[in-house]
């Protein structure tokens, strides 16, 4: 007899306008999506709402994984340097004298 892995997503109910909804996530995703709710001063269900009245995904999960992922990739942009401020990538060959 084969084991059948144990699934690492997590199952939380959650109100989305207005209505009770369970969404299934990994543990790391629920942590990110209750600190940008803590950053943004929204409970996780406003948060989700907003996420799901704005979705383009097919699903809700995919819709709040994309919202999770944009929104830390903007956050790096923010903080990091721009090409043309960065220095040149080491393996970059040196200019001839």
């Amino acid at each position: 007899m084969h084991d059948m892995p144990v699934s690492t997503l997590v199952i939380h109910n959650i109100v989305v306008a207005g209505r009770r909804t369970s969404v299934r996530l990994e543990p790391t995703m629920w942590e990110a999506l209750r600190e940008i709710a803590r950053q943004r001063k929204l409970s996780v269900s406003s948060l989700v709402t907003e996420i799901d009245r704005r979705r383009s995904a097919s699903s809700l999960t995919a819709a709040i994984r994309v919202y999770i992922v944009n929104f830390y990739r903007a956050a790096a942009a923010a903080t990091s340097p721009t090409w043309a401020d960065a220095p040149p990538p080491v393996w970059a060959p040196s200019a001839p004298v």
